[in-house]
């Protein structure tokens, strides 16, 4: 199947009419709907095949789904653009299984770079590498630094961990930014904490016009991938303000090129009072929709950062790191609550959801319960909450923006999160419980963290590895879509919905089989028994993802494989 992104977008403002039949339509208007009519950027439509045969014309560009489903898009609701481009176009560390392969992998990448003109580090720079787990090795003894400079040839080496909360620096690159002495360099190679953004920083010091490459080839591959738009979470541990103004650039009505994605922007920056927060906002020079997203309060499970109550289960005396005190982050979320502008934080661990929590309360004090409920704040991850935890993020209305594919990946007996919590494992990533205590939820992939892969994500919320944590197939996509807007407090209301006045954005997917999916554990089933009157989606039990034909954001292309009718 040849596929590619559109080539650019329309030069000219002539409203365009497109009839697309034949096929499946998810909508909320008519579950049994067969077509639906795009009048320019708006969904002006939805029926029946005997209506689309009585509405058709010659004005009227006809697509004709051959079966295909057309939903609405999916929202990844937090990204890292330029990182995601990084991982897909530098050394890949997912599949190395040791130390010795890892190091063989980077002996291989130099030895290939350096006879070639283009790719990632071919200049003899920085050689850059994503997805190392040690957690999957049978042994987990990390390389030292010497021993990265020796395989790379003398060249610098920052090769992320696949949680990004950690790396792998060589020799030099370790020299170059000054890494000794800080908290987080070790006696190995990697690094952690304040060392370890040191060191990102070095590693991805990079021109505008490379920061827009890698952008534009995570942008294209999520188009690929039926999404419509992805929230960036921007932070200055991350990447500089430029970065975030290139992100925030995709989505400027006049630029030239391939149409994209739209970028919901966020900006990870501590304010101390509602006066500090208007001057990060002023100095940004781009809108973004909160200084939210990725405030550390905390790191992650894999890196052993995320703070917990108790010790880690493989690591006696660690309790991971918690990066804001209690009076830092009320002190934020006081000054967005005063502004009506969404505040959050990065939160893992069960201590970090405690100092978050008692934030919230200490900000509630000072301007409001009303005020802080009103803001629509936010909290990025937060993996591990009990039920009291639960009802606190419901009472004020807080939005847990989550990740299904951790759960996936790392959820499970004798996986990543048993070796590192022990019995505590169980209560991670408590979907279920979010819904059921009312809690606004929201999913994403944290890319390059996972994939770009919405319908992984999807099954991974049906597949929990804890039955009292899933959630049904249509909640799952909900969080995937409509939710993400709402997340974002996007400004048309009806986005992520397929019904007469909403925006036209959706994709159009290759399936084998639609299903309505019953979310009761105890009775666990597909059933496309038309009295339920729910949209069907896909069957995710078949063994391969559906494909996606077409992504089209406001009536605007962004990809098309080459294989939809028309």
């Amino acid at each position: 199947m040849t596929a590619s992104p559109s080539e650019s977008r329309p030069a000219t403002t002539e409203r365009k009419v497109t009839l697309y039949r034949n096929g499946s339509v998810y909508t909320a208007a008519d579950p049994f709907a067969t077509a639906m009519l795009v009048d320019g950027d708006t969904v002006a439509w939805v029926g029946s095949e005997q209506a689309a045969t009585s509405i058709a014309d010659d004005s009227m560009t006809i697509v004709d789904l051959q079966g295909a489903l057309l939903a609405p898009g999916f929202v990844d609701s937090h990204v890292h653009l330029t990182e995601t481009g990084i991982a897909l176009e530098s050394l890949q560390l997912g599949q190395v299984r040791s130390g010795a392969e890892l190091l063989d992998a980077v002996a291989r990448h130099a030895a290939a770079a350096s006879g070639s003109s283009t790719g990632a580090g071919s200049d003899g720079g920085t050689i850059l590498g994503h997805g190392w787990d040690e957690s999957q090795w049978s042994d987990p003894t990390l390389p030292g630094r010497e021993e990265l400079e020796r395989a790379a040839g003398g060249r610098p080496v920052y090769l992320s961990r696949v949680d990004v909360h950690s790396a792998l620096v060589s020799a030099s690159l370790a020299t170059a930014a000054g890494l000794p002495g800080l908290d987080g360099f070790g006696a190995d190679g990697q690094v952690k904490r304040a060392a370890h953004t040191a060191a990102r920083r070095a590693a991805r010091d990079l021109p505008a016009a490379a920061l827009r490459g890698y952008q534009q080839a995570a942008l294209a591959r999520s188009a690929a991938n039926g999404y419509v738009a992805l929230a960036e979470m921007g932070a200055p541990h991350i990447g500089g303000v430029e970065d975030l103004r290139i992100a925030a650039g995709w989505n400027d009505a006049g630029r030239p090129g391939p149409a994209m994605p739209e970028v919901l922007p966020y900006w990870g920056q501590l304010a101390g009072s509602e006066a500090e927060a208007r001057s990060i906002l002023a100095d940004l020079g781009v809108s973004v929709l909160g200084l939210a997203g990725d405030l550390n309060m905390d790191g992650s499970i894999g890196s052993r950062t995320a703070a917990l109550r108790e010790d880690y289960a493989d690591a006696p005396g660690e309790r991971g790191t918690r990066y804001l005190s209690v009076d830092e982050a009320a002190a934020h979320i006081a000054a967005c609550s005063q502004l009506g502008l969404q505040a959050g934080f990065h939160v893992i661990g069960d201590a970090g959801l405690d100092a978050a929590l008692e934030a919230l309360d200490q900000a509630a004090s000072e301007v409001g319960e009303q005020r802080v409920r009103a803001a629509g704040h936010r909290l990025e991850h937060v993996e591990l909450a009990d039920a009291a935890a639960i009802g606190r993020l419901a009472k004020y209305s807080v939005t847990v923006s989550a990740q299904p594919v951790f759960d996936a990946l790392w959820g499970g007996p004798d996986r990543l999160y048993a070796r590192r919590l022990g019995d505590r494992q169980q209560g991670m990533n408590p979907f279920g419980s979010f819904y059921s205590a009312g809690v606004p939820v929201c999913f994403g992939s944290d890319s390059p963290v996972t994939p770009l892969s919405p319908w992984s994500s999807v099954r991974a919320c049906l597949e929990h590895h804890d039955e009292g944590e899933r959630i049904s197939a249509r909640a799952a996509f909900l969080g995937h879509t409509r939710a993400g807007w709402r997340a974002a407090r996007y400004r048309n209301p009806m986005a992520g919905q397929l019904v007469p006045g909403a925006p036209a954005s959706f994709a159009v997917w290759e399936v084998e089989e639609l299903m309505v999916q019953v979310a009761d554990g105890r009775v666990q089933s597909w059933s496309t028994d038309p009295r339920a009157r729910t949209p069907l989606l896909p069957a995710l039990d078949t063994g391969s993802d559906p494909v996606c034909l077409q992504t089209v954001r406001d009536g605007v292309e962004l990809y098309a494989s080459g294989s939809l009718g028309r």
